[in-house]
């Protein structure tokens, strides 16, 4: 027998999947999904703007799923800043813990995201000036909350009709080194530090990437594209050069010592006849942000002071978050204990009313 569906919530398939939503969204059509989860579309009968709502995949089913589903739902409660992705409503329809088994995540529906835009458009320069600025102030904001996003790339940035970007899945990006090898696209906006393990790696992980998606944007193609992890690297540093002895003696691995002392020395290349066609003050930003060694490259709030911001800078909206509470994701606790968390979350949450201005489409 079925169970009965939560007062005020109704029940549709999904993708032949059950979703017990609320009665307030309504036209739910998938528009996304993937290991972890699916994404609807809906309309929100309250505010009338179209959302997004994504149904993890057995958030339960381990410790591992929990801990991850428990990390995402915080980041998301924690990020309230116009350049990231931030929750407008969470929900389940158990009515208890001990009946609790699924949640939905609410938050903005942005309509396409950068990689996606960039293959039907040529990007007109204001636009790409326009673009990273967002991507800078919403890492700002993030890297100042003490979280590295790991992986950005055109796919992770949501933007609506009105060239709006949003950063999405911030902080979830710790996968297994499995995912690392391969012809995979996600390594070709990956600093090389974090490619190669070379050391602990700093927010600046996150700039080299979006010095990599800059010059893609500028370029019309991808910048570094390699087909394994040290065709990658060999990529790289056509660019950047080979490092130098000051920068091999701070890599942790000695593997990686050895490897790099082996290859032949290559010159850096000037960035400003690389991009010979592009406006020079584009290009001191890659320059400021395509260097090997992550202590030189420039932080987010350095970036956004660049020249090349300046007409569409706006300082008071360069806003930093509160600092982040990390105690308890790197915890080992029990399934159960997990799924306590997770619902007291729920049952705190506090939706933001001003966000109800996203795009109708």
């Amino acid at each position: 027998m079925s169970k009965r569906v939560r007062p005020g919530y109704y029940r549709q398939d999904i993708n032949k999947t059950k979703w017990e939503v609320p009665e307030r969204y309504r036209d739910l059509r998938q528009v996304g999904t993937g290991a972890y989860g699916t994404v609807c579309s809906a309309v929100d009968n309250r505010t009338g703007s179209k959302v997004a709502i994504k149904k993890l995949y057995r958030p339960f089913q381990s410790e591992l799923f929990a801990k991850r589903a428990y990390r995402e739902l915080r980041l998301l409660k924690h990020m309230k800043h116009e350049n990231v992705i931030g929750l407008l409503d969470v929900f389940t329809a158990d009515l208890s813990l001990d009946a609790f088994n699924d949640f939905y995540l609410v938050m903005p529906f942005m309509g396409t995201d950068l990689g996606k835009l960039m293959k039907i458009q040529r990007l007109s320069e204001e636009k790409i000036q326009y673009l990273v600025y967002q991507m800078l102030k919403g890492l700002k904001y993030i890297h100042s909350a003490g979280i590295i996003h790991r992986d950005l790339k055109p796919g992770n940035l949501a933007i609506n009709q009105d060239c709006e970007l949003k950063i999405l899945d911030f902080g979830l990006a710790r996968q297994a080194d499995s995912e690392m090898t391969g012809y995979v696209v996600t390594r070709w906006y990956r600093a090389p530090e974090v490619i190669l393990s070379w050391m602990h790696y700093t927010q600046t992980v996150d700039i080299w990437s979006v010095g990599c998606i800059m010059a893609e944007m500028l370029q019309g193609k991808p910048v570094f594209k390699g087909s394994d992890h040290l065709d990658q690297l060999n990529e790289i540093m056509k660019i950047t050069g080979t490092p130098t002895q000051e920068f091999v003696t701070k890599l942790d691995s000695e593997d990686a010592r050895r490897y790099i002392k082996g290859l032949p020395k290559i010159e850096k290349k000037d960035l400003q006849k690389v991009f010979s066609t592009t406006n020079p003050q584009a290009v001191s930003v890659l320059d400021r942000m395509l260097l090997l060694d992550p202590e030189s490259r420039a932080t987010a709030a350095e970036a956004l002071a660049l020249p090349y911001f300046t007409e569409f800078r706006e300082p008071e909206e360069e806003t930093e978050a509160q600092l982040y509470d990390h105690s308890l994701d790197n915890a080992d606790l029990p399934l159960s204990q997990w799924k306590r968390h997770t619902f007291t979350e729920i049952l705190t949450f506090k939706p933001v009313v001003s966000e109800s201005k996203e795009t109708p489409l």
